[in-house]
């Protein structure tokens, strides 16, 4: 029997999201999410999407590691006939959050290759110690089966030394790892190239500027399928106004506030990640209800939601000059793909650089991709729903595939 099957892995710091897709056709056979692990009463969702049914069921119970999560998933997978023992499972795809520099593609995992990212954790300390985690864990249940790593920051390493360089002392940065890494990387490339195939056209002969809008935002520079430039740096907290991350701003900040506030290092941490950004601007992090909120007149939420809007404008034309020529501006992600008023006012007052968009093709509320811009624009606008775990699985597979032909 040829093995078609693969099982994504999200491992967070207290949860385990997954997909087990069928390669044949990247059909997903089930899908779900532990949350709480570790805490007094944990939850588990799972919904198997075969049958022609997608009826969830779900678990309200103490969940103490992702040890017992993984068995759970297991437990809920083998009750649809989908379980990890069966043969048609080709591999296991796990989505790692930093790679630095050493990975810059799928890699199937050792303890080599462990290492690595355990050597990584500094960076990554919120991250990397949850993906190991569960490696280890899936590893324990099916040692005999190929694990892959598919890392976010694989998609990054194409950009040059001009763009992922700091001004900084060289020996420094070298020494410490210091330098521009980028995240959301497969998110970046599924999208890049999906929006060369709606253009009708090879990812090689496009330009895209793809803006991945969730509670976690990133703009990138692709040329030709490569990226050449990415707005998160050594963490996810520098580039675009977030939902809860504050993105750029002067370094000096943290003197001040360490210095002037008598803040710790670890306040200004928590500060500047999850007290920053829209729910720090206005104590809203939903899209929605801020632009709730403006409909109604909240000066507060509007101010926010400008202040938004300015940074990725500026990222638009810092990209769009980076590039020289641009074939398409695509919006993905939670917020990408769901605010028309964002993609609408990121994009007003650009029409200089051959960018507009269709009022009545912008509402449209869709799950595929699609053209928002009108016939005459000379850059596209695209939505394009991303697919991270699609992108996971098809990597994955591509790596070990031909193992169970």
């Amino acid at each position: 029997m040829t093995a078609t099957r693969v099982l994504v892995l999200n491992s967070g710091s207290s949860s385990v999201k997954y997909q087990l897709l069928d390669m044949r056709d990247s059909s997903r056979l089930a899908v779900g999410l532990v949350e709480r692990i570790g805490e007094e009463t944990s939850r588990l969702k799972h919904t198997p999407l075969t049958g022609g049914g997608a009826e969830s069921r779900e678990r309200e119970e103490p969940i103490a590691d992702h040890e017992a999560a993984l068995r759970a998933v297991a437990d809920e997978l083998a009750a649809d006939g989908l379980g990890l023992d069966s043969p048609e499972l080709a591999a296991i795809g796990h989505r790692v959050v930093h790679g630095g520099l050493k990975f810059t593609e799928p890699t199937v995992i050792d303890d080599a290759v462990l290492k690595e990212i355990e050597r990584l954790v500094p960076v990554a300390p919120l991250h990397n110690p949850a993906n190991i985690t569960g490696i280890r864990t899936a590893q324990a249940l099916r040692p005999d089966l190929p694990q892959v790593a598919v890392f976010d920051t694989a998609f990054h390493t194409t950009m040059p030394e001009s763009a992922a360089r700091y001004a900084i002392d060289v020996a420094t940065a070298d020494e410490h790892r210091v330098r521009r890494y980028g995240f959301h990387g497969t998110s970046h490339a599924y999208v890049s190239r999906k929006t060369a195939r709606l253009l009708g056209k090879a990812p090689e002969d496009v330009n895209v500027i793809v803006l991945h809008l969730g509670n976690g935002a990133s703009a990138s520079a692709v040329r030709g399928g490569r990226c050449v430039d990415t707005s998160m740096g050594l963490t996810p907290l520098e580039g675009l106004v977030m939902g809860t991350r504050s993105g750029d701003m002067d370094p000096a900040v943290i003197f001040h506030l360490a210095r002037v506030g008598k803040m710790s290092i670890d306040e200004i941490d928590i500060l500047l990640n999850k007290k920053s950004g829209l729910i720090g601007l206005c104590g809203d992090n939903d899209m929605r209800e801020i632009r709730r909120r403006i409909d109604a007149g909240d000066e507060e939420a509007a101010l926010a939601f400008e202040i938004y809007i300015h940074r990725l404008k500026k990222y638009i034309g810092a990209y769009y000059a980076a590039l020289g020529r641009v074939d398409a501006v695509v919006f993905t992600a939670g917020v990408g793909e769901n605010a028309a008023p964002v993609r609408e006012a990121a994009v007003a007052g650009l029409e200089e650089l051959g960018l507009a968009v269709d009022g009545a093709l912008n509402s449209v509320r869709s799950d595929e991709a699609r053209l928002i811009s009108p016939e005459y624009a000379r850059v596209a606008v695209a939505v394009v729903p991303t697919d991270e775990e699609l992108e996971i699985a098809d990597q994955t597979y591509a790596l070990v595939g031909d193992r169970n032909a």
